[in-house]
């Protein structure tokens, strides 16, 4: 599939090493990649309904692929999808990532992850896949399947090592909260932002003793502070960060590579009459700025809402019964792609992801521009 001076998804997919025996290839490989992106972006959500659009859509795909065995049956697309290397299949994705979004300086990456319910590994257990996000493009920069959400601390530094982060801020949940995974960001010229629970015990101890004894007497103890107030709908929301400086406070910061400072984010939500309080703890190389803190915290939940919510409710990631050799983490790897996809529309049309998929479902126009064809 040609394309103007974007990146075309055929170029990076012919990097992708094709399992079959050359004797028995009826169908090209990057065009079966690049019709099933197609079928997604159009609304499919598995090899069934990616046979059944390809079929409707068979003369508009003409115009840019040859299809010389025609269209494959959702056993040829499914079988492709369970051979192909994975590894090499999430290469092509971050080589096309790269040229799409070239410059990704001061932005927010946050890293978790996510396990897609339904499906089901070689080993029985479901595909769990660890994800880089970029809050402010909004778009996925590079996955990678762990075997449970315990082996996070694994896949961290595996998917840490192939991304471009200089300059960005990096933020993880507790689960990644780990010395090595640290080390690993600033590695890689980036800085961290950290969350502190149970499972760093006695460091998220530490913080809280310091702050109650801060609570006792704040007007004693330097820090830096920031609040937010939002009211929608009935809801009010308060956030409170402080920031300080006082490592030696801390257990064992020498433990943690360029530690400056931790962070302590209380959260209040007033809903019809009923209240609710939360206070979290966070760990950063980053100086005591507590605006510049409170607002990176506050990104890394985006890829709760914006990426996570986004699979499952409009990409039907938790209903996905992908359950031969790789094709569960490739078809979610095709699912990031079509996410980024719609989030790097040039026109930046109204409406979520299950909205703009429809359109493109309809448009051939639309998807020709969502894809550079045009």
């Amino acid at each position: 599939m040609k394309t103007g001076k974007r990146l075309s998804l055929a170029d990076v997919f012919v990097s992708i090493s094709d399992p079959r025996q050359t004797s028995k290839v009826e169908h090209n490989l990057v065009e079966i990649l690049v019709v099933a992106v197609n079928a997604v972006l159009s609304g499919a959500d598995n090899f069934v309904e990616i046979e059944l659009w390809a079929r409707e859509r068979v003369v508009w795909l003409r115009q840019y692929l040859k299809l010389a065995g025609g269209i494959p049956s959702h056993d040829t697309f499914g079988r492709m999808f369970a051979m192909i290397d994975p590894e090499e299949f999430a290469c092509a994705f971050r080589r096309w990532v790269s040229a799409h979004i070239p410059n990704i300086d001061r932005e927010v990456i946050a890293i978790d992850g996510k396990t897609s319910r339904r499906t089901l590994k070689t080993d029985g257990s479901p595909l769990h896949m660890v994800s880089a996000f970029a809050a402010g493009a909004g778009v996925v920069l590079g996955q990678r399947a762990t075997e449970e959400k315990s082996n996070e601390k694994t896949a961290i530094p595996e998917l840490l090592s192939t991304l471009a982060l200089e300059g960005c801020i990096v933020t993880i949940d507790a689960m990644g909260t780990q010395a090595n995974i640290a080390r690993a960001i600033r590695q890689k010229g980036a800085n961290y932002v950290l969350a502190v629970k149970a499972n760093q015990a006695y460091l998220a101890e530490s913080i809280q003793d310091f702050f109650d004894s801060f609570k006792d007497h704040p007007k004693k103890t330097p820090h830096s502070f920031s609040q937010s107030v939002e009211k929608d709908h009935g809801r009010i929301e308060t956030r409170r960060c402080y920031v300080f400086g006082q490592l030696d406070c801390l257990y064992k910061p020498e433990k943690w590579p360029g530690l400056k400072s931790f962070v302590v984010v209380e959260h209040e939500r007033l809903v019809k009459g009923k209240q609710t309080f939360e206070r979290r703890f966070f760990i950063s190389d980053l100086s005591t700025d507590a605006k510049h803190l409170a607002q990176a915290i506050r990104k890394h939940w985006s890829i709760e809402n914006r990426l996570h919510w986004c699979m499952d409710v409009a990409l039907a990631d938790d209903q996905m019964r992908a359950r031969t050799g790789h094709a569960a983490h490739n078809l979610s790897v095709l699912k990031h792609i079509t996410l980024n996809l719609i989030r790097l529309d040039p026109v930046k049309r109204k409406g979520g992801i299950k909205a703009r998929r429809l359109i493109a479902a309809t448009s051939d126009h639309y998807r020709a521009e969502l894809l550079g064809l045009i």
